[in-house]
């Protein structure tokens, strides 16, 4: 139950890209025996007791932040405009409940509204909405209701309403923001417990910002933590609800998802093939997909610096970037084991044998 409660505690957390504090803030005050460091951008920077100099950096990276909106503006209605932060479809947007949080640190909650069918054109109705054409209505009458009485703002975060619910017969989880309080639930229970574990290298868990804009805080994160080797846990999107079962690589329930190719990066054969061993020997089922869209933070770590091994270990969900999500915790589980039993197997040697050629020293670039 210990997973199930953190997930559902991340989970319920609001954090649009660039006003992740609360899920933030909850991580830190999770991790309180830990050495801990936060940026401006909101990147967090996680240590453990073992932490020695001389061994190499392994990153275990997440991202904190949702796919989200911002307010744009009020209408004299008293309904709010806004715009997109991440990559939303349009079809996922309407007639959902969602929360607006105001710079007092209030909770706004509303509706995103369009025009009922009875007032629509007939070309209205043979095409999907526009952005521009949804508001959110909190049930204001007017503008100055909606600044004065509630606080709302251009500027505001806006996230999905949604509450996790758990399924113990099937052990599913269904929830918001999977993508990625998946990966954030992941490297915070790993980095627990390893705190006082003797491994070959230093593992840090990095909890960064703004990965949905743009692997914004990643970028920065990579620079700061300097590691040897960089494990990425993300929420990765499930395709086993709308393709042929011979053509899924991504199904929930069917183990964690190892990334061959998406659109940031292309992933060394070598670091796969030793993490399939690895996942192998331990009998950690896995799935393996080539992915022509999306990303991950992989994409800024592994052209960090001179270049750092990486790899990208999916949890898949089902509908992400919508507000409702399901996956497994068997998965989730599964993706924790994994990440134990490769820290536990690599070192140095190991991280120099994904160099060109297989040779090179690995230099420990951080002085933590």
């Amino acid at each position: 139950m210990e997973h199930v409660k953190l997930l559902e505690e991340l989970s319920n957390l609001h954090g649009a890209p660039g006003h992740e504090d609360d899920v933030v803030n909850h991580i830190v005050a999770a991790f309180a025996d830990l050495r801990i460091e936060r940026d401006c951008l909101n990147n967090l920077f996680v240590t453990t007791a073992g932490f020695s100099t001389g061994k190499p950096v392994v990153a275990l990276d997440c991202h904190s932040d949702e796919v989200g909106f911002m307010v744009e503006g009020i209408n004299a209605n008293g309904t709010v405009r806004f715009l997109p932060l991440g990559g939303w479809h349009i079809t996922n947007i309407p007639a959902h409940a969602v929360v607006i949080k105001n710079f007092r640190g209030e909770y706004v909650r509303g509706v995103v509204a369009s025009k009922p069918p009875h007032f629509m054109s007939p070309e209205e109705k043979s095409r999907l909405p526009k952005l521009e054409e949804l508001v959110i209505d909190i049930g204001s009458g007017s503008r100055a209701d909606t600044e004065k009485l509630y606080g709302i703002e251009i500027g505001n975060p806006i996230t999905p309403d949604v509450t996790f619910l758990h399924d113990a017969k099937s052990r599913i989880v269904r929830g918001k923001a999977f993508d990625n309080r998946l990966g954030c639930a992941a490297v915070m229970s790993l980095m627990q417990d390893l705190n006082n574990a003797s491994l070959p290298v230093n593992p840090v868990g990095v909890i960064s910002s703004q990965e949905e804009v743009g692997l914004r805080g990643a970028q920065v994160s990579a620079g700061r933590a300097r590691p040897d080797f960089a494990i990425i846990f993300e929420g990765s999107p499930a395709d086993d609800t709308f393709r042929d079962a011979a053509q899924v690589c991504g199904a929930i329930g069917g183990g964690v998802q190892f990334r061959v190719l998406d659109a940031g990066m292309v992933s060394n054969p070598k670091i796969q093939a030793w993490a399939r061993k690895i996942a192998a020997q331990n009998d950690i089922p896995f799935q393996v997909i080539a992915r022509s869209g999306g990303s991950t933070n992989g994409a800024r770590y592994h052209l960090a610096m001179q270049g750092v091994p990486t790899l990208v270990i999916g949890i898949p969900a089902r509908y992400i970037h919508t507000h409702h999500s399901y996956a497994s915790l068997d998965d989730f589980e599964n993706a924790i084991r994994l990440g134990k039993k490769l820290l536990e197997s690599l070192d140095a040697e190991i991280i120099s044998s994904f160099q060109n050629g297989g040779t090179g020293e690995c230099s420990t670039r951080s002085k933590r």
